[in-house]
Order: C-alpha cells, then structure tokens, then sequence
C-alpha cells in the first residue's frame, strides 16, 4: 500500500525545514517527519495551504509516499544519518531511492550505498549549498549516485534549484559518491576564499587602520567589479551590521573561527590523490590557529616583530588588493577544479568539470562571476588539466600578479600573516617553474635511504654511494 505524497523529508530543522517548503512553493506534494514533533507542526503551520503535511511515526510517513518512494534526510553527518537510514530501512522496499543532503564524508557515503544496493535502495549523496535562504528559494545541488535513482527526483531538484540564465543549478555529477565529493570540494574553496578575504580585511583594518564604514564601501565597490560574489557581498553586510548599542557587531566577536569539517576532508584527500590545495591547507591551519587564542595571546607579549601599521598611501593599497584578491581566488579555483580531475579519475566519477561550474554559478556560497568563464574553459577544453593553463585566466593571473607580490611583501614586511595569499602566489610560482629544487630533496633521499633516483641524461633508475 502506498500514499500520494511525492517527496518525504526526514529531519526538519532549518535546512529541512526550508528545502521541503521550496519543494511546496514548485507544486510537489512533500510530507516531513522529525522525532521533535514541534519542528513537524512548524512545516504544517508555515506550509499553510501549500501541499506539505507532516507525519507523527516513522511507518506512517514512509506509507504517505507513492511508489517507487523518495525520501530525502537532512540531518547532520555521521551517525545520525545511519540512526536515520536504520529506523527508514525497515519500511523501505526494493528500487526506493534514499537521498543523503547533509554534508557526510564521501567514503561513508560509498560504504551506505554498497549497503543498501544489497537490498535494491537506490542510495544518492547531494550536496546542497546555499545555506538557510538557498534552501527556501534555490540552492545549488550536487547530486551523485545510481542514474536511475536521479531520474525518480530530477524533475523536483531541478525545480528547486537556483536558475542562472534559466538553467537549472543542478546536474546529475556521477555514480557512488560524486555529490558528497564535489560538495565537499566546494567546501574547500570555500574555506580559502573565505581566508583570502579575512587576510585582506586585516590588512586594511590592522594595516591602515580604516575604520569598518570604510570597509564596507571597499567591499561593496569590489562587489560591482570582476571580484563579483557572494562570499564579498555579504562580507560589505557584515561589516556594515551594528548591534543594539550602536557598535559595530563585527568587532564584538571572538577571533576564533569554527569548522566542521569539509576543509579538512578537502585537504586530506588532495593528499591521498597527490594534488596541491596550498590555498586549502592554509585556510584549514589558520582556523586551527586561531582556535589557540590564549596561546597566541601570551605569544603577543612575548614574541617581538615588526608594528602592524602600513604607512604607505591608502589608495595605493586598496588598488593593488584588487587585483591581488582576483589573482588569489583564480588559483584557488584552480587547484580546486585540479583535484575533482583527478579525484574523477581516482575513484571513477566521470565529472565534467563544465557540469561543476555550470552549476556553482548560482545558489552556492562560492558562486563567483569567475564561474562563467571558468564554465567556458571547461567546454571548450574538457581535458584541461589545470585553470592556469586555460589562456583567459593565464592572461589574468600574470596580469594580476604583480599586486599579488606587492600586497604579500607589504603583508609580510609589516608581520601581518597573509597565509593562504602567500600560497596562492608560491604554487603560481611553482606551477610556472620548467624546474624545480627536487633534484637535490631526491639526492638527498638516495644519500640517506638508497631510494634512487632519475637522471635528465639517461634512461633508468640510478643509486650513489655518496661516500667514498
């Protein structure tokens, strides 16, 4: 026996909550269940005559739905999601399709769908990005998993999903755990872009000084100008936001900046795959640093360096962080889209990298005017093997990089950290380099380790006896 409801959607807070009402506003008939029944009556209350209900047990929710069933879980990841699937799974019958939109590790999400396939659930991992408001009104979706299980839900995520030129911000990526990995990725960039940002505000607000009305006109310039996206746009809000005594809210807050998790898997898995993230790496240490504040606060009186005040003009900074930021973010992008190929290869997604930035072009935190022309690179050359050797943004970089240099020796000549800058501008550098000092690191390993090692004269493997 089987219910009417199109959609069911397992866990109800804000993102569930939020995407079920999406789901509604596009004619989907959706029915909610949470184990707290007020965040069930709240989807009935805000839903009001739109087609949403909520169900008070588990079995009654599952037998709202029609054949074959969709249910999508939105709760947090890790053990959660499998509490969810468990009390789901008795219920569930063959060719019903489970949809995983929270943020799980890609590897959980392969070890559940090998799980479930045994018993015919079609088990799909999708990214959703977009935060609270892109789930009520369109989000960008990353969807992974069987083709066939994407097929039941592709006409209620693409109508969901924010438009860009009348497309839709969703795509079918590939099979097992590409929308987990893809997702993943995007939280990566996230975290540098994120950290390029807080380096050049510090420089403008430890460096020179200006005060936070200032800023926020530089961020709001910058959002009119080819530095485009949501991560500056909200940055200008941000700092423009007083609280109830009429300060400045941004300066209230404490200098330690939380993570769950995504930059680090991002990070760790570019190392198992051998792709450089330096920018990655950098945004998920500085979050770790700033999470030693009562260290770093003993450091301070401890620990001499350079004063922390630029004295050069003020115009001729803010000019050259432009380009600088612009530089910075391409090459973060870069190594981003770099290690999706080879993830794609690695684990057998089969992603088109086009796909990728087609749909990261709205609803997303990363959506960025640079995604259009990192689109087109992609379409016509499916095989680039990195963004920096695409020429529109070969020509960019070079151009740019000479502010990229001067903001990053202005930074460091007045000991203000500019980390993930500094690592945008060393893998540009070495990216570029025909050679690289790793001749001597190798010699060094035969010397101690007898490892070997590559002639440029000759063919074959080669060892020394150092001494003697």
């Amino acid at each position: 026996m089987s219910g009417n409801y199109e959609i069911g959607m397992a866990g109800l807070g804000v993102m569930g909550r939020n995407l079920a009402l999406n789901m509604a506003d596009k004619g989907f008939s959706v029915i909610g269940y949470d184990t707290d029944p007020e965040k069930t009556d709240a989807l009935v209350r805000e839903a009001a005559a739109r087609p949403a209900a909520g169900a008070g047990d588990i079995a009654a929710f599952v037998r709202s739905l029609r054949l074959p069933r969709a249910v999508m879980m939105l709760v947090p990841a890790g053990k959660a999601v499998d509490a969810v699937i468990g009390s789901l799974l008795p219920h569930l019958q063959r060719g019903d399709v489970l949809i995983d939109g929270g943020n799980s590790h890609f590897r959980e999400t392969e070890a559940r769908a090998r799980s479930l396939e045994e018993g015919g659930i079609l088990y799909l991992g999708v990214g959703i990005s977009g935060g609270e408001a892109g789930a009520r009104f369109g989000p960008s979706i990353m969807p992974g998993g069987p083709a066939a299980g994407y097929e039941r839900v592709r006409p209620i995520l693409e109508a969901v999903a924010a438009k860009v030129d009348g497309e839709p911000c969703v795509a079918y990526l590939g099979p097992g755990s590409a929308g987990d990995y893809v997702k993943m990725v995007h939280n990566g960039i996230e975290y540098a872009v994120m950290q390029l940002i807080a380096e050049s505000y510090d420089l403008m607000k430890r460096g020179l000084g200006l005060p936070n009305e200032r800023l926020r006109e530089i961020f709001e310039k910058w959002s009119a100008t080819t530095l485009r996206s949501y991560l500056i746009e909200i940055t200008a809000l941000v700092l423009g936001k007083k609280d109830d005594s009429g300060a400045f809210l941004v300066d209230a807050i404490l200098d330690e900046a939380a993570q769950k998790g995504t930059g680090k898997w991002t990070a760790q898995d570019a190392m198992e795959l051998r792709v450089p993230v330096p920018a990655i790496d950098a945004a998920v240490e500085m979050r770790d640093l700033s999470d030693l504040r009562s260290e770093r606060q003993g450091a301070s009186r401890l620990l001499g360096g350079p004063a922390p005040v630029i004295g050069q003009d003020e115009a001729a900074l803010v000019s050259s962080l432009e380009p600088a930021l612009r530089a910075a973010m391409v090459i973060v992008y870069a190594q981003g889209m770099a290690q999706l190929k080879a993830a794609s290869a690695a684990y057998g997604y089969g992603l088109s990298l086009e796909a990728v930035a087609k749909i990261w072009r709205g609803g997303c935190i990363i959506r960025s005017w640079l995604l259009e022309p990192i689109r087109r690179a992609f379409r016509d050359r499916p095989d680039l093997p990195n963004l920096l050797l695409d020429p529109v943004f070969a020509g960019m970089v070079s151009a740019d990089q000479a502010a990229l240099r001067s903001v990053i020796a202005t930074a460091v000549g007045h000991g203000i950290p500019v980390p993930s800058m500094t690592a945008c501008l060393a893998y540009f550098d070495a990216y570029r380099s025909s050679r690289l000092p790793a001749n001597l690191v190798q010699a060094q390993r035969d010397y101690f380790g007898a490892h070997g090692y590559k002639r440029v004269d000759k063919d074959g493997s080669f060892h020394t006896e150092w001494e003697g």
